[in-house]
C-alpha cells in the first residue's frame, strides 16, 4: 500500500481532498487541482457537503478522462473515488 493510502470499501485511495463546506465550484476545482499533480492510475478521493457535486463531479471526471471508481453517502458528505486518467 502506497505511503498516504487508506482502505475504504475494498477501495484503496492515494489522496484525499477534503472540500466539506465548499460550495459549487470548488469542490471540482480542488479535485482537478489535486488530480493534476498525481500520476496516471492514482485514486483520489474526494469529500463533500455540496448537494451540486451529485452531478457535478461525474461529469468532471467524465468529460477530463478520468474513472469515477465509486460515490457512496456518508452522512451529510459525499465521497467520490476518482482514478486518474492518462
Amino acid at each position: 500500500m502506497a505511503r498516504g493510502a487508506a482502505y475504504h470499501r475494498r477501495m484503496i485511495w492515494d489522496v484525499e481532498v477534503d472540500a466539506c463546506g465548499l460550495i459549487c465550484p470548488l469542490p471540482v476545482l480542488k479535485a482537478r487541482k489535486r488530480l493534476m499533480a498525481m500520476a496516471s492510475g492514482q485514486v483520489l478521493r474526494l469529500l463533500t457537503t455540496d448537494p451540486a457535486s451529485i452531478i457535478d463531479v461525474p461529469h468532471f471526471c467524465a468529460q477530463s478522462g478520468h474513472a469515477l471508481l465509486e460515490t457512496a453517502s456518508e452522512g451529510p458528505t459525499v465521497s467520490f473515488l476518482i482514478q486518474r486518467g492518462v
